[in-house]
């Protein structure tokens, strides 16, 4: 092995990045119904204790092989708080503490509300006309968002009215299935204290060249680097519940029930205006994950890189200083003494400034080297 070390110049090393996507597809089976055990229990679904979010698998999360997708709650901000709705406080701190991470404080200090226009406008947050009270927010896992979701990809199908029934079927079968997109975020796009986000259109509002499209009919935000889709629960109408979290045969819900404030089955039974008071967060996301159709999204990966070029002139590295390279004082890759020297490059090694080994490049096969041949080798370090 050769003891012969060559300093790297300047413009001996380059660095580079280079974005990396993946296609992520989400179906609506694992969101909802692929993995149900004999007492009627979504095994891929983890709920806990303190039911302020659940987790969705692709697998039965108790399985070893399980991958963790996304997570789903929901939270409405203070100026719609009550003291005698289900799960009050909690609903307000998931509001709050999605809000003051994604969107962050004003200048006096209070945590800015999501807006349905995106903009981040302390003279404008008085102002209550654009503001999302009540969301509900899809966290997906790092495993599948890796270092951001890429710009103009993120596309979300679900079922806007209907009831969520056992078998799906019969009139109150869900139905009204539109697309989700942040259509615009290719050239329009904003950023917050979590990096960069972008508007949610449906596809009947937001395609480009639809007249009368602006920022004011978009139905949520993204955020790009953080994962998170926030879509305002005012997208649903309709009968808004879970499978078996109302009694068999009850066929009320008419407008006249509005007038029944205590009674959070019929919340859950007439619409999202009573489910998100009158539910729990648990209920209120299976209702939503039972309305998914589709998900899909383009993951970015940065993959940072460092390129040296490893140079090796004609009257470099010609000799080993292995000691199979001689045998009696003469090299024994060499017939006679005329016969110019010869090495085989097979390695590559980067040192410190101090000599200390820190990679070590090997080739797909030995490389001849002799005083006639110069040689540029590339190494990459990814990382």
């Amino acid at each position: 092995m050769a003891k012969t070390f060559k300093s790297l110049l300047g413009d001996d090393m380059v660095n580079t990045r280079t974005l990396l996507h993946e296609a992520i597809p989400i179906t609506g089976t694992i969101s909802s119904g692929t993995y149900i055990d004999a007492t009627a229990t979504e095994t891929n679904i983890k709920t806990f204790s303190h039911g302020m979010f659940e987790s969705v698998y692709d697998y039965p999360y108790l399985s070893s092989s399980a991958n963790h997708i996304y997570d789903v709650t929901f939270g409405y901000h203070v100026s719609a708080s009550k003291s005698t709705y289900t799960q009050n406080s909690k609903k307000i701190n998931i509001y709050n503490q999605m809000a003051q991470v994604l969107m962050g404080y004003d200048v006096s200090s209070s945590i800015r509300a999501f807006d349905s226009d995106g903009t981040i406008n302390d003279a404008g947050e008085t102002n209550p006309a654009g503001r999302m009270t009540n969301c509900f927010f899809i966290n997906f896992s790092r495993l599948l968002s890796k270092d951001e979701i890429k710009k103009n990809s993120f596309r979300m199908q679900l079922f806007t009215s209907g009831s969520i029934t056992g078998s799906g079927k019969g009139s109150g079968a869900r139905s009204k299935l539109v697309t989700i997109g942040d259509y615009m975020a290719a050239t329009q796009f904003r950023t917050s204290p979590s990096g960069d986000y972008g508007l949610l259109f449906t596809d009947s509002t937001a395609s480009p060249g639809v007249a009368g499209k602006d920022e004011g009919t978009s139905i949520g935000l993204i955020f790009y680097q953080a994962g998170i889709a926030v879509i305002t629960s005012s997208i649903f109408t309709g009968s808004f519940h879970s499978p078996g979290n109302h009694p068999s045969g009850d066929n009320w819900g008419g407008p006249t029930g509005l007038g029944l404030p205590d009674q959070p089955v019929h919340r859950l039974r007439h619409g999202v205006e009573l489910a998100q008071t009158g539910s729990t967060i648990e209920e209120l996301g299976n209702a939503l994950r039972h309305r998914i159709h589709d998900i899909d999204f383009n993951n970015t990966i940065e993959l940072n890189s460092s390129i040296y070029f490893c140079r090796v002139n004609h009257n470099e590295f010609n000799y080993s200083s292995n000691p199979t390279y001689v045998s009696g004082s003469k090299l024994v890759v060499k017939n006679n003494v005329n016969d110019l020297p010869v090495t085989y490059i097979t390695s590559v090694g980067l040192y410190s400034p101090d000599n200390e080994l820190l990679a070590v490049a090997k080739l797909s096969e030995p490389l001849r080297k002799d005083p006639n041949t110069e040689l540029t080798l590339r190494v990459r370090l990814d990382y």
